[in-house]
Formats: C-alpha cells, structure tokens, sequence
C-alpha cells in the first residue's frame, strides 16, 4: 500500500525521538570509521551510533555486519551532502566525525553539516597543518585531529626502544619526557614529578619543587633543519663516500659486461702481439699496445700470421674498447652525482634508524627521530614523496627504491642499524622488508604498520615483531576522546598516572575573560607550557604568566584529569556574577 513507506518512516522517527541517548554520526571509507566505531560502543556512557560510508570500501576495512549486531546504524552515501546527513538523523545530533582520507571532502563535508545541524560538536581528519589551523576558526565547536601526527609517536616510541610513546609534537616542536639530569640546559619546559617527604611522587609540581632526578617535559632540539646544517651533514657524507658502492650505482651490469669483455680481449691480443713481434721489456709491450688499440698501428705484411690476427683483434677491440669507456665514465659520473644528491650513495652507517615510507606518517617520524638527533636513512619507491623534500632540507640519505628487495635495504646498511620501521601505505611491502631485515639480523627491532589490526596482530605473534599496529587503532581512541569531549593533544603516562595535554580555548564572559595567565597555572593540578593568542598561529612557549586572557585566546597546559576538567569549567562557564 502506498501509506506503508510513511508509516515506517513515522514508526521510525517516534523511534528515534523516545531514544535520550547521544547521537553521534561518523563518516569514513578506510579503516578508522570501522575502529572508531568500536571505540563508541566501548564508551563509557550509552550512545547511538550512525556510519556513513561510500559504497566502495577499501579492502582493509572489516565488515560491518558485527557492528550492526551490535546496535549500529550504517548507510551508505556516495556524496557527503545535506541530503545524506539528513538521512542519518544529524539534525538533533551531539557530534559528527568525519573520518575520510581527504582534506577538501571532510571540510565540504562540515560545511553542508552545518547547515543540517548548526549546534553540534565537530571533530575533523585533516593532514595538511596549515589548512587544519585555519579550519578550527570556521566553527564553534570543532577539533582538527591527524592520524598521522598522533600514530607518529608510538612507531618512534617502538623503534627507539621506549616502553611507551613518551613525546609528542605541538607547533613545529618535540616535547619528550626525561631526568632533569639528563635534559640539555634550557630545553626544560616543566617538571612533571617531585620526590617529597615520605618517599611519595608529587605530580605536576611547582617550579621549585624538582629535583635533579625527577621526570620534566623537555624539548628535543637534536638537529637543526637549517640549510648550512644540511650542507655540511651532505659534506661529511661525501667524505665518508664509499667507492665500490658508487661504482655499483654508477655503471649498469650490462655496461660493466661489455667493458670487461673488451678489456680482457685488449690485454690478451696485446699479450700475444707483443711477443711474436720481438718486443722485450714491460714498458714497450704497453707502447704498442696503446698504440695500437688508439689505432695508430701500421700494416705489417712481413709479420706472423699469428701476429697480424692478433694486431687486427687488438685493433678491432680498440675500436670498441674506447667509446664504451667514454660511456662507462659519463654513464658512471651522471649516476653517481645524482644518486649522491639523492642520498642515495654514502658510506657506511650505524647505529641509524631505516625508515620505510615518507608519506604522511613516515614524514612525520622522520622529523620526531631527526628531532632526537637520530641518524636515519629514508627509502622510498617514489622519488616525489612527501617526506623526500623534507629528508633533502635536512640533510639526510634516501634511496628510491622498492624497499621489498633485499638489495635496498643493504643498501641502507640494514646489517648495523638500530631499527627499522616500515610504515608505507602497501601491507605486502611492508610485510616482505620487515621479513627480509628479520632473515638478515634475527636481534634487529623491527616496527611494522600494518592497515589490518587483526593482520597486524597476529603478525606480531607469529613471526615476534616488536611492534606490529595499524594506525586506525593508535588513532581511533583519540577521535573518540575528541568526539565527546574536549581537544586532547596527547596523553603522557608518568608514574602510575596519566597526563592530559589539552588546548583550552578562553570563552567570552567566562571565569578566565580578563583573568592573568597565573591563574590557570596551578601545581599538582594543571600546568601551563604555551598559549596563542586569539587569531594568531604564532605558540608562545614562554608567556607572561601576568598576561591578561582575552576571549580566543588557547592556552596549553599538562594537567591531570580533574585539574583539567575544572580548567574547562572556567574557560566556559558564565560568571556567576552576571545576571540571565
């Protein structure tokens, strides 16, 4: 009957209006949808969950029926627009993640979204920094998360033998936990631990208050990226050149077979020349024979046959011997140039890390590892990828090539690095270097990312990888944490407690509007390390603590759960002295 669509579809609004549960609603095509979607059931408040997916999925990504059992709701789309989002009931809804692998359709996406539902909280997967910064400001309530800035920590963590991800970077800066003995002078940002009376840790302390022993958060300044940096590192590399590897990049296997062949053809026709012409000494055999291969030789009708054939191969081999040696030069020169530009032809390294992959999560754990003053030698298959340019600014070696061959990662001195981390796009390939450097050295630590988790696991069990995680799963808790509540940067494990470092932004006419910077500050509680003002990009690390907050204005503090719920409190609740 006619009537039967609109009575379900009536049935099913009367539904949804009785459920007081949070709507939330994601939208993904690669595995973070399906893994941020497991991290809401697990919440720890009821929610009602809506998927949003294209019709074609990666091959990566589980099959959602599980989840579906489990209360979820999945549609698909082909175009996130206000006709899709209508569909999914996001008028009403608490949040919306847009979790797809591409900038400009997540930031069309929130902005048919917010036409939909004007009054929700946004999270936003975003991979170029500049535009993520910029976005933040078109919406109310809004967090800017990138997968690869957050996975980055834990496969540093892993590859320089860390228990856990104890760093992370804010601003174009790494911040890493250590001693204060072991900081170097004036990297110290701030104490995170004391040693008080009793033998007890005191957490978040005052300036004052910690000792040399003690844990701080610390700045990692290891290597400069500055051009005269690079061009000396570049220098010491060429000094340490090795010859018979550059010879090996220089000349073709083909080339080197046809050279070799016309020398030894060469050596033994002048050998017999030479003797059947009555020639004595070293020095004269090697005149005739330059001679003649250079074709200044002189028919000789009164000579042995067997001199005159050797006379003519001699010549004969000249011919070819000369132009081939002219190409080996160039051919050799050229190659060598470029791949020593590239990086790609150095002496031998140790003690270094070997990074697989320079996209997105691979550029950044080359700047975090150059940032802790790690060596590290870069292999990727394509010579325009991301991370190349970056590897070049910094001086650092990258050879272009497919890291699944044995050949390359020799070529990377894989036989005395520290590490090797494999974090391409391609989970054959990354499966293949990580076997291929596990055959080679059975003690190298080998970190491995992998799409699959499930894959990614069982892995790390069968063939004992070090650490063997796909980014959706480091990701997903974070997405999750953003989606309903607050911006969190990172979280730092010290002792038996967790440390939030959080963005808090001023509200107008709340607690802080007005308020001195000295008031957010406050030991064991919650800690300021920088702030920006309102409508600027620049962080400053050192700020006044007598500074007056303005509305906009972000601060940034290390703080413990309750210190950084009532930070918020502040910085959004009304005064209680303002009446309606």
């Amino acid at each position: 009957m006619p009537g039967e669509p609109i009575k379900e579809l009536m049935s099913r609004l009367r539904d949804r209006n009785s459920d007081d549960r949070p709507h939330v609603v994601v939208c993904g095509s690669d595995a973070l949808v399906y893994t941020l979607a497991e991290e809401l059931i697990g919440a720890d408040r009821p929610l009602r969950i809506t998927v949003i997916t294209p019709p074609d999925l990666r091959p990566d990504v589980p099959n959602f029926d599980d989840l579906k059992a489990r209360g979820v709701r999945v549609i698909t789309a082909a175009r996130l627009d206000e006709r899709a989002f209508r569909e999914a009931g996001l008028a009403g809804a608490a949040g919306l993640a847009l979790a797809m692998p591409d900038d400009m359709v997540n930031l069309h996406a929130a902005l048919c979204a917010r036409s939909v539902e004007g009054d929700l909280r946004l999270v936003l997967r975003m991979f170029t920094t500049g535009l993520a910064q910029n976005v933040r400001r078109l919406f109310a309530d809004c967090a800017v998360l990138s997968d690869a800035a957050m996975a980055t920590p834990a496969f540093v963590a892993a590859a320089l033998g860390e228990v856990a991800p104890v760093h992370f970077r804010y601003a174009g800066r790494t911040l890493y936990v250590t001693r204060r003995t072991e900081a170097a002078d004036g990297t110290v940002v701030l104490p995170l631990t004391a040693s008080v009376e009793g033998g007890q840790i005191a957490v978040l302390p005052g300036d004052d208050e910690a000792g040399p022993s003690d844990l701080v958060l610390a700045e990692a300044v290891g290597r400069s990226a500055g051009p005269a940096v690079a061009r000396r590192r570049r220098g010491r590399t060429r000094r340490r050149l090795s010859y018979r590897r550059a010879l090996r990049v220089g000349m073709t296997r083909k080339l080197a077979v046809a050279v070799g062949v016309a020398v030894a053809l060469t050596v033994a026709a002048g050998a017999v020349l030479t003797r059947y012409t009555g020639v004595h000494g070293f020095w004269e055999s090697i005149y005739l024979t330059m001679l003649t291969v250079v074709g200044s030789s002189d028919v000789e009708p009164d000579r042995r046959p067997i001199a005159q054939a050797a006379q003519l191969v001699l010549t004969v081999a000249g011919v070819a011997l000369l132009p081939l040696i002219t190409a080996a030069v160039v051919d050799g020169v050229v190659k060598t140039r470029l791949a020593r530009d590239r990086g790609e032809v150095f002496g031998e390294h140790a003690d270094h890390v070997v990074l697989v992959g320079l996209g997105n999560v691979g550029t950044r754990i080359l700047r975090q590892l150059n940032d802790f003053g790690v060596d590290v030698v870069s292999i990727d298959v394509a010579p325009d990828a991301r991370g190349v340019r970056v590897a070049e600014e910094l001086g650092l070696p990258v050879i272009v090539g497919d890291a699944s061959q044995a050949e390359t990662l020799r070529a990377a001195s894989i036989d005395t690095c520290r590490a090797l981390v494999v974090v391409s796009t391609d989970d054959a390939v990354n499966l293949q270097a990580a076997l291929h450097a596990r055959a080679a050295r059975s003690d190298l630590r080998v970190v491995l990312r992998l799409f699959d988790d499930d894959f990614a696991t069982r892995v790390q069990d069968v063939f004992d990888i070090n650490i063997s995680r796909s980014v959706p799963r480091l990701c997903a808790p974070a997405f999750a944490a953003a989606l309903l509540e607050r911006e969190v940067l990172a979280t730092i494990p010290v002792e038996r407690h967790a440390l939030l470092v959080a963005a808090v932004e001023v509200t107008a006419r709340s607690d802080l509007d007005g308020a001195p910077l000295s008031r957010v500050d406050r030991p064991r509680s919650a800690r300021v390390i920088a702030m920006r003002a309102a409508g600027e990009q620049w962080v400053d690390w050192r700020p006044d603590p007598r500074r007056v907050l303005a509305p906009g204005d972000e601060v940034v503090v290390v703080a413990r759960r309750a210190g950084l719920r009532a930070l918020r409190q502040q910085a959004a609740a009304p005064r209680s002295d303002l009446g309606g």
